[in-house]
């Protein structure tokens, strides 16, 4: 749901965006640290960063254990997740704030799933995890205990935001857009995995015939605050021709970073039709006939 009812942080409207009210400045939170209404939940590819210190009064939300179905690759089903925010804590009339590392690549895919059960009162730390540091905000060791909500969830609705190797492979021959948010090693075939990262068992190297290669951190500032949305613009408009208008689809590898860019294009720049195919690149570089193109 990209149409936000919470008020904008004053500090995040001037960046231009459509739906500024998805962001919050660290002034914001700083300012909402004890506020009982936000929740703040910290979501990294680095599980054991948030016992290392944390933002005071945030949860932990482990991507793998606590997003994902134990046996099928999955995500959790409504009777899990509802078990999960009760767990949290998390009422109807709660405003969740995400942070994490990696210019908050891990809080977006948290923020995505959540969406996928409608949690549209969510908002995300712009500058996540790194200004929040780098400005000398405090840090704490500390786990939060919260009460047990009772809040009930609406059942999954994967058609929005979420797309499917068949939906994707129509969605290729109809030459509809697509963005391939990796290295461009790894969207010209050269890697089969992120530089710096293990291979994770996809046999083969390339891209989806006809996708564009839109790196997901070029939507980030050094500091890890999103770009603003004139620059924003000028990369997925201005170089890879995308239009608000579009029907696109984001990959990656296993859909963590293209959640990145689907926050950018959903709520930054106001897309209407944007999905996430979070099988990617495991799932289609393994797949038998899968048509895979190589080089840029």
């Amino acid at each position: 749901m990209a149409s936000q009812t919470l008020p904008a942080d004053a500090r995040i409207v001037p960046k231009g965006y459509v739906h500024p009210g998805v962001l919050v400045s660290t002034e914001w939170l700083a300012e909402h640290l004890d506020d009982p209404h936000v929740r703040i939940l910290e979501s990294d590819e680095d599980v054991l960063l948030y016992d290392s210190g944390h933002i005071p009064n945030a949860l932990k939300i482990d991507w793998h254990e606590d997003l994902n179905d134990p046996v099928v690759r999955d995500y959790l089903a409504p009777a899990q997740f509802e078990a999960l925010v009760r767990r949290l804590g998390i009422t109807a009339e709660t405003t969740v704030v995400f942070y994490g590392d990696k210019n908050n690549w891990w809080a977006c895919y948290a923020f995505w799933v959540f969406q996928l059960f409608g949690f549209a009162n969510c908002r995300v730390l712009d500058g996540g995890r790194m200004k929040w540091e780098a400005e000398g905000r405090p840090m704490v060791t500390t786990r939060r205990t919260v009460p047990a909500s009772a809040v009930t969830v609406r059942r999954r609705d994967d058609t929005r935001i979420r797309a499917f190797f068949a939906e994707v492979l129509a969605h290729m021959a109809s030459k509809k857009p697509m963005v391939d948010v990796r290295s461009p090693q790894e969207f010209t075939g050269e890697r089969t995995h992120m530089p710096d990262y293990p291979q994770e068992g996809t046999l083969r190297g390339g891209h989806i015939p006809g996708a564009k290669s839109v790196p997901w951190a070029r939507a980030a500032n050094p500091d890890g605050t999103f770009k603003t949305a004139e620059e924003l613009r000028a990369i997925y408009e201005g170089e890879a021709g995308l239009k608000p208008t579009d029907d696109v689809v984001a990959y990656c590898r296993i859909g963590e970073r293209s959640s990145h860019t689907w926050f950018v294009l959903t709520y930054l720049l106001g897309y209407g039709r944007v999905r996430n195919y979070d099988g990617s690149w495991t799932e289609w570089g393994n797949a038998v006939r899968a048509p895979i193109e190589k080089g840029a």
